[in-house]
């Protein structure tokens, strides 16, 4: 038997939305937003190449709407993490170059080649790998190569580099399609690192045959057209994310997560307000306990105590901060100063949305905008927006 269902508010102008008249919480994915995302970050590099990070699932967004969505708009490299995503993004991607940037896990090589993905090789000993299996084919197939250049994470050192450039061997071994780098500091314009990192990067990948090269990713393609070079690497722009306030991506957002108000109550002076009393009422409160907490993707820290402030919420477009602490499957929010009219049993909060930004959640919670759109779970019901709904 059907669930019933009725029209809620939605994430863009393209209208509404079709929710379970039960559900508590929704998550709202802009899939016409995000590949208008994707159109203006490519324009903003032009002529370089731009691609698309899909990691984890798109970034929570859902890879197997994001992807295709990301095809019809004209993208044709698509980054992942891991073999797994890499296989499923090839099912959604059939045509597309599919890089894998964990590189070659030991045992991988004949798994990735079957599927057509790019392994970004992070050290001699992959690069060895990989060349050994290739070496039997008669066409050999491509690979990246990942220079560390400062961040010391994945990525062959300066010493390894000029030990593969003297070993003709290998490298006639080596098909690369690729070599890239990662910026550390990219979010901060002024930060000496960046320009010391693309300078070693220049000189490094001039000691190795000629191939494309990819430094910037969301943050770094928008310090200048220098760091664009032949590809860049979009993930969190993508999704609307903004992570260096006042250099402003050329994106909008594409999450909303809204929550339904289960209660309002008064809360007279001196009463505390949720577990372990941590939050008392210095004033008459009016009080909304949302359907929304940790299971569902909440941050806990975004608790709020007498002495530090937590998180917020949006309500027809204003703010209204989380009192008390964060529990399971529920939030307390001060309305107090929300009227005309004032929040009632069913109406619905914004926990992302158009008027609290995923950068503003996270500064709430003590984190970044990236785990605010990696961490939504599967209770709340999802829908997704297309051109034209």
């Amino acid at each position: 038997m059907g669930v019933a269902r009725v029209h809620t508010r939605v994430t863009s102008e393209h209208g509404p939305v079709d929710i379970p008249v039960g559900a508590t919480g929704t998550i709202v994915i802009d899939l016409a937003q995000a590949s208008a995302n994707w159109r203006a970050l490519a324009r903003h590099v032009a002529p370089a190449a731009c691609g698309a990070v899909v990691k984890a699932d798109a970034y929570g967004m859902g890879a197997a709407r994001i992807i295709p969505a990301l095809v019809a708009a004209g993208c044709r490299h698509f980054f992942v993490a891991t073999p797994q995503e890499a296989s499923a993004a090839r099912e959604l991607a059939p045509n597309s170059v599919i890089y894998v940037l964990d590189g070659l896990i030991p045992g991988t090589a004949r798994d990735l080649m079957s599927i057509g993905a790019i392994p970004v090789l992070a050290s001699l000993r992959e690069i060895r790998e990989w060349a050994t299996y290739t070496s039997n084919h008669v066409n050999l197939p491509p690979a990246a190569v990942h220079i560390d250049t400062g961040l010391n994470r994945l990525g062959i050192s300066e010493k390894e580099v000029a030990e593969l450039s003297r070993d003709a061997d290998l490298l006639a071994r080596l098909n690369t399609s690729l070599i890239m780098s990662h910026l550390a500091c990219a979010d901060e314009a002024g930060h000496p690192m960046n320009r010391e990192q693309l300078d070693k990067f220049n000189r490094l990948r001039a000691k190795l045959p000629f191939a494309p090269a990819s430094i910037a990713a969301s943050d770094g393609m928008m310090l200048s057209s220098e760091y664009h070079l032949d590809l860049v690497r979009p993930g969190y722009a993508l999704f609307g994310g903004q992570a260096t306030p006042g250099r402003m991506t050329p994106v909008r957002p594409v999450l909303r997560v809204s929550a339904r108000i289960l209660q309002v109550r008064d809360v007279a002076p001196g009463h505390f307000i949720g577990y372990s009393a941590s939050y008392g009422a210095r004033k008459r409160l009016r009080v909304a306990t949302v359907a929304a907490g940790y299971a569902d993707g909440l941050f806990r820290h975004a608790s709020a105590t007498n002495e530090d402030p937590g998180g917020l919420v949006s309500i027809r477009g204003r703010h209204a901060p989380i009192v008390g602490r964060v529990s399971m499957d529920l939030i307390t929010v001060d309305v107090t100063h929300i009227d005309d009219p004032a929040p009632i049993p069913g109406d619905w909060v914004d926990l992302v949305g158009p008027d609290l930004a995923i950068e503003t959640v996270g500064a709430g919670a003590k984190t970044i905008g990236y785990e605010v759109l990696t961490r939504w779970r599967p209770r709340f019901h999802r829908a997704y927006l297309e051109q034209g709904d």
